[in-house]
C-alpha cells in the first residue's frame, strides 16, 4: 500500500532482537544479561532467548567462566563485508593510508548517524604511545571537531556546501556563530573532547551531489598535535586529502571557490 507507514511494517520481535545485538555493540566490552535488561527494560528471560539465538548463529558469544556476552565472528565478518562494500571507505583507504605516512597519527572516517558521530574506519599510527581506537564509538554531534564538521555541512535536509544552515535549524550545542566559523575555515579543531590530553581535527568530505557522506579526522595525543604543528603542518595535508576523496566520490566544488570549500 503507497501510503502506508514504514513503522507499520514493523514486527516487534525483530525490533526487540535488534535493540539487544546494538546495545551489545554500544557496551564494547563483555556484558551481563541483567546490564542489557536494566538498559533495554526488558526481561531477563526474553533478553536470554535471543542473546542464545544469535549465539547459535555466531552472532554472539559467551565466556564459559563469567557467563558474560560479547560479539561473535559472524557479527564481526558481516561488519566487514558491508565496510568493504562502502564506496565512502573503498576510495578513503589509499589516502587514509598515505595521509598516515605522512603525519604519522590516526586517521579516522567519521560518519553521522542520528544526533550522534561515529567513528567507521581508522588507519593507525606506528608511535608507540597512540590513542585507544575510537572506531564503533559514537559521540554527540556537537561534542567533537569531527561531529561539528558534520553539523556544519548536514543541518537540514538537502542542504549544499555553499548554503548557510537556517538559524532555526542550528542546535542548542553549535550555534550558528560556531556553525559559519567552521565553514569559513573548512575544518574544526578540538581538544580533550575525546578524552583527557587527546586532540583531534577534521575536514569535510562531499559527494558528487554536495552531500556531506562523512568527514576525515586526525586523533592523536596533545603533546604531538599541538596547535601549532595542526595549523602549519598536519591541517594543510588533512584539508589535501580531504579534496582528493571528495574529488574520488565525484565533487569537484573545492576548485570552484565557496565557503567551507
Amino acid at each position: 500500500m503507497p501510503g502506508r507507514e514504514k513503522d507499520s511494517y514493523s514486527i516487534q520481535s525483530v525490533e526487540n532482537a535488534l535493540d539487544v545485538l546494538e546495545a551489545l555493540c554500544e557496551e564494547g566490552d563483555e556484558v551481563r544479561i541483567s546490564r542489557l535488561s536494566e538498559k533495554l527494560g526488558m526481561n531477563k528471560t526474553s533478553v536470554f532467548r535471543l542473546l542464545a539465538t544469535f549465539e547459535n548463529r555466531g552472532y554472539v558469544e559467551r565466556e564459559s567462566g563469567s557467563g558474560k556476552y560479547r560479539l561473535g565472528t559472524s557479527a564481526y565478518e558481516m561488519g566487514q563485508k558491508i565496510l568493504s562494500r562502502m564506496g565512502l571507505l573503498r576510495k578513503a583507504r589509499p589516502v587514509m593510508e598515505r595521509l598516515v605516512r605522512e603525519c604519522n597519527e590516526a586517521i579516522y572516517i567519521a560518519i553521522r548517524r542520528g544526533e550522534d558521530v561515529l567513528f567507521l574506519d581508522m588507519m593507525d599510527t606506528s608511535h608507540q604511545v597512540k590513542i585507544i581506537s575510537l572506531v564503533g564509538k559514537h559521540y554527540p554531534l556537537g561534542a567533537t571537531a569531527a561531529g561539528k564538521i558534520l553539523l556544519a555541512g548536514g543541518i537540514g535536509p538537502g542542504m549544499k556546501p555553499g548554503d548557510p544552515p537556517p538559524e532555526d535549524q542550528a542546535p542548542p550545542f553549535a550555534p550558528q556563530k560556531e556553525i559559519s566559523t567552521i565553514r569559513q575555515a573548512g575544518a574544526c579543531t578540538d581538544f580533550e573532547c575525546l578524552g583527557e590530553g587527546i586532540a583531534s581535527v577534521a575536514v569535510p568530505l562531499f559527494s558528487a551531489g554536495g552531500d556531506l557522506p562523512g568527514c576525515l579526522c586526525m586523533v592523536g595525543p596533545d603533546f604531538r598535535m599541538t596547535p601549532e604543528r595542526i595549523e602549519t603542518e598536519f591541517l594543510p595535508r588533512l584539508k589535501e586529502a580531504g579534496i582528493t576523496i571528495s574529488s574520488k566520490l565525484g565533487y569537484f566544488g573545492h576548485y570552484l571557490g565557496g565557503e567551507f570549500l
